[in-house]
């Protein structure tokens, strides 16, 4: 029970990696808000001890509702994680500006947000223990590499990995008890990679998804893709008192990828 009697946030929380974070954290003893914006799943909690919030982590008008909520109903947060993301799959030349910017503002303007008003909420809970609240910002290795037809994602991670350590050292420099860290997941088993890599086989880049994933698999040193399990694990981590003196620090777990 390494998160007993901790509040926590995760967004996106009802698919995917989020879903699994938010499973492990209620095993853990968290009670868990998660957000995302399918209602009727939302009926069908991921575990015991979860509420659902619809919100778009675009909006500041959503966050400043949820922060409501929360405070209202818990009066402060231990953890966020903002894990909510989206893709645009295309050709730079090819790609619509309106697609570039819901990316950016999800990807990044989400998190953004998140930090912004559930600041006071996690002050208040970092107050309670040495080692503080804590932010994890669910960033990619496609933060820190390039990949083809992802430009639009691969700019918003580099930018989430870089608010993630300028908010580290702006909290820590003004002693707010609040650690910022990322995760940087490889190609991981998701409904978010899956519809990616079924909108490039309906672009020709390969006759089915099963090849294009066997491929990525195969550029992977550990041969395999991740299970949104593993991602959850390291997300655990960084959110729990063992992470005490860890803040704007970034952990890949992305099978060696980045290490070639």
């Amino acid at each position: 029970m390494r998160l007993a009697g901790k509040i926590a946030l995760v967004t996106g929380g009802l698919r995917g990696i989020g879903q699994a974070i938010a499973r492990r954290f209620a095993a853990e003893g968290a009670s868990v808000f998660i957000t995302d914006l399918d209602d009727a799943a939302g009926e069908r909690l991921p575990a015991a001890g979860v509420r659902y919030f619809r919100a778009d982590v675009a909006r500041e008008a959503d966050w400043a509702r949820l922060a409501k909520a929360i405070g209202e109903q818990e009066q402060r947060l231990h953890i966020l994680v903002n894990n909510a993301g989206t893709d645009g799959v295309g050709p730079v030349e090819q790609l619509p500006l309106a697609t570039w910017r819901r990316v950016q503002a999800v990807n990044v303007e989400g998190a953004f947000l998140g930090a912004k008003h559930c600041h006071d909420l996690l002050c208040r809970a970092g107050g309670e223990t040495t080692a503080g609240a804590s932010i994890v910002n669910i960033s990619s290795m496609l933060g820190q590499v390039g990949f083809i037809d992802t430009s639009a994602y691969n700019a918003s991670k580099g930018a989430l990995r870089l608010f993630t350590k300028a908010a580290a050292v702006e909290f820590a420099s003004k002693q707010t008890p609040i650690r910022v860290n990322s995760v940087h997941p490889g190609f991981v088993v998701t409904p978010l990679l899956e519809s990616g890599l079924e909108r490039m086989v309906e672009r020709g880049v390969a006759e089915s998804s099963d090849a294009i994933a066997q491929s990525l698999s195969a550029s992977t040193p550990l041969g395999r893709l991740a299970q949104p399990s593993e991602i959850a694990n390291a997300a655990l981590f960084l959110a729990s008192d063992e992470a005490s003196y860890i803040t704007g620090s970034e952990l890949y777990v992305d099978g060696g990828y980045t290490a070639q």
